[in-house]
C-alpha cells in the first residue's frame, strides 16, 4: 500500500463520514482516520529510505564514471606515450589523445548531470508527495478537531437530524 493509496482512504473516510446539517463539519469513524494515520506514519520513513537509496545510486554511478575516466585516461597517457616514441606520427598521437581525454571528461560529466537531474527529479517528487500528505493530515486534523470543538447547541440535538 503506497502513500497515495493511503491518502484516498483518508479522503474516503473523511468523504463517507456524518455530514452535519448547514455546516461544513462531518463526524468520522476516529478508529478509522488513526488507522490510516498509523500507516502513513509508518509508509514516509519507506519514502525517505528509498530516496536515499536513490542517492546510493547516483554515487555509485558517479564513482563508475570516474572509474571510467580514469580508465580512459590512463589509456589515452599510454597510446600518447606509445605514440610519441614514434617521431612522425608524434603530432598525431598529441591530438588523438587530448580528444580521447576531453571525450572522457564529457562523457563523465554527462553521466554525472544526468544521474543529478534524475535525483532533482526524484526528490522533487518526493517532496510533493510528502507536501499533499501533510496538507492531506493537517486537513483531517482540523476537520476532526473543528468537529470536537463544536457545543452541542451548535447543530441540531436530534440523533436523526445528524444522519442527514
Amino acid at each position: 500500500m503506497d502513500i497515495l493509496h493511503l491518502i484516498d482512504q483518508l479522503e474516503a473516510a473523511i468523504n463517507n463520514g456524518w455530514h452535519i446539517p448547514l455546516t461544513s463539519d462531518v463526524i468520522v469513524n476516529e478508529e478509522e482516520l488513526l488507522r490510516i494515520v498509523d500507516e502513513m506514519r509508518s509508509r514516509i520513513p519507506q519514502e525517505v529510505q528509498q530516496a536515499k537509496r536513490l542517492l546510493q545510486e547516483k554515487e555509485r554511478v558517479l564513482a563508475q564514471a570516474r572509474e571510467e575516466r580514469e580508465r580512459i585516461v590512463a589509456l589515452a597517457g599510454e597510446e600518447a606515450a606509445r605514440l610519441t616514441e614514434e617521431s612522425e606520427i608524434t603530432k598525431s598521437a598529441m591530438v588523438r589523445a587530448n580528444t580521447i581525454l576531453e571525450r572522457a571528461k564529457r562523457e563523465a560529466e554527462a553521466i554525472r548531470k544526468g544521474a543529478d537531474d534524475y535525483v532533482v527529479e526524484v526528490l522533487g517528487n518526493l517532496q510533493r508527495e510528502l507536501e499533499q500528505i501533510l496538507r492531506t493530515v493537517n486537513n483531517g486534523i482540523m476537520a476532526i478537531q473543528q468537529g470536537v470543538t463544536r457545543s452541542p447547541d451548535d447543530a441540531d440535538s436530534t440523533p436523526d437530524s445528524k444522519r442527514q
